[in-house]
């Protein structure tokens, strides 16, 4: 009997006695999370872009054009004859409002100097001041990755919020 017994005891204490490891957290690889997250993204992207299509069809006057870098554009005004486009580090004056795509506004006409390339703007709005000339007006519809995305602008633009703007150049000076 006391055999058996200490064929019980001695496992024990020496397991007992032996260190305990903590436990891991599961790890997940930050690369397949980023990549994850990217693709949603781009789906959400997608969705986004359809739905601005399918406005701007219904919009049959106002001929649109689209941006290089995933914004659309079209003239109010239009100066044919003036060459000059701002470039980095001229000031310009503007003039801009800001709205959601149904024409509700949400900031109200906005008119300051800017600093091309040098100050914080709406991304979409600080490449299409670009494309502009002193006196035109343009409105452009800014899908929300190229305006607020997913953090909107903590006051009145919520997350992922598509944005419409009507901005006028007002003058470039150097």
């Amino acid at each position: 009997m006391k055999r058996k017994l200490y064929v019980y005891i001695i496992p024990f204490l020496c397991l007992a006695c032996s260190e305990i490891e903590a436990r891991r957290p599961k790890q997940h690889s930050t690369t397949s999370f980023y990549k994850e997250v990217i693709e949603e993204n781009k789906k959400l992207n997608k969705v986004e872009q359809k739905k601005i299509e399918l406005l701007l069809a219904k919009d049959t006057l106002t001929n649109y054009l689209v941006s290089s870098s995933g914004f659309w554009y079209a003239y109010q005004s239009k100066d044919t004859l003036n060459t000059r486009y701002p470039k980095k580090g001229d000031v310009v004056n503007i003039s801009y409002n800001i709205s959601d795509v149904q024409g509700n506004l949400i900031y109200e006409e906005i008119t300051r100097d800017y600093t091309i390339d040098k100050e914080d703007l709406i991304p979409a709005l600080q490449e299409g001041i670009k494309l502009m000339k002193k006196g035109e007006t343009i409105t452009f519809v800014i899908p929300s990755y190229r305006a607020y995305g997913v953090v909107g602008d903590g006051n009145k633009i919520g997350i992922n919020k598509t944005l419409k703007s009507t901005l006028t150049l007002i003058d470039i000076k150097n």
